[in-house]
């Protein structure tokens, strides 16, 4: 079984920074971030896959947010910089124990395990 544990969330405003953390225990192959923010329907921010290499980025974060994994402990960060109104949500990480042999994030189906959400508020 896979538990996953977020955390790291909290409230900032429009332009600063967070970093959410995933600490997983179990074998995982594949971590990332989704959010969902009231109303609308999950979506993918960013997946890693356990090596660490070929992360992936909705287009909306990219260059703005970056993904990495800590092997040592196997948690997975999502560093969100220049952050915007838009980026509020409840931000879940989720994993599986196989890759994803498409070059995106995956949908939300990909995932098997999910953890229980960590809320992320940034005000103009």
């Amino acid at each position: 079984q896979v538990l996953l544990v977020e955390s790291g969330g909290g409230s900032v405003q429009a332009g600063g920074s967070l970093t959410v953390s995933c600490s997983a225990t179990g074998y995982t192959y594949t971590l990332g971030w989704f959010r969902q923010a009231p109303g609308k329907e999950r979506e993918g921010v960013a997946r890693i896959d356990s090596t660490g290499l070929f992360p992936f980025y909705a287009d909306s974060v990219k260059g703005r947010f970056t993904i990495a994994i800590v092997k040592a402990n196997n948690t997975v960060l999502l560093q969100m910089n220049s952050l915007k109104p838009e980026d509020t949500g409840m931000y879940y990480c989720a994993a599986n124990r196989r890759p994803i042999m498409r070059p995106t994030i995956g949908r939300p189906g990909d995932f098997d395990y999910w953890g229980q959400g960590t809320q992320v508020t940034v005000s103009s």
